[in-house]
């Protein structure tokens, strides 16, 4: 097998073994993520190759949005021998603080090609909107 070899991959890959820093339910590990807001509704996009789509929890509490996947280990036939595993697994999670001006009630997500994206609107009563501003009848002179 051919293969190129990275000292400080090799690095942090040995530092997440010895040190156990793969994600778990108590210690989750972020998961990459982009933000922007797409018309009248922001749009998170979270990466998570390889996760199953049962194993996404999506909560929110208060103002609270809570992502959390678990990677588990994939099956492996009797007699497998692992060559090289760089995959992260265990438990990733991300919490993001939501403002008044979204509307928590009518999130929506999907999934698919191992990214996440979940669609929170913009509250009605904090869009734009103009004001318009009634004459109170014919102009008056100012005497003095």
């Amino acid at each position: 097998m051919l293969m190129r070899t990275d000292p400080f991959r090799e690095f942090d890959r040995l530092s997440q073994q010895l040190l156990g820093t793969s994600g778990t339910w108590s210690r989750p590990s972020p998961m990459p993520m982009d933000a922007y807001r797409e018309g009248d509704a922001y749009v998170i996009a979270l990466d998570l190759p390889g996760v199953s789509p049962d194993a996404i929890d999506i909560d929110v509490e208060r103002n609270m949005l809570t992502v959390r996947a678990e990677r588990r280990p994939a099956a492996r036939a009797e007699g497998t021998r692992m060559e090289l595993s760089e995959r992260p697994l265990g438990v990733f999670s991300r919490q993001l603080v939501l403002s008044d001006t979204l509307d928590a009630e009518r999130i929506s997500a999907d999934y698919d090609a191992g990214v996440l994206t979940v669609r929170i609107p913009i509250a009605e009563r904090a869009k734009p909107r103009k004001i318009a501003v009634n004459a109170a009848g014919a102009p008056r002179q100012i005497s003095g």
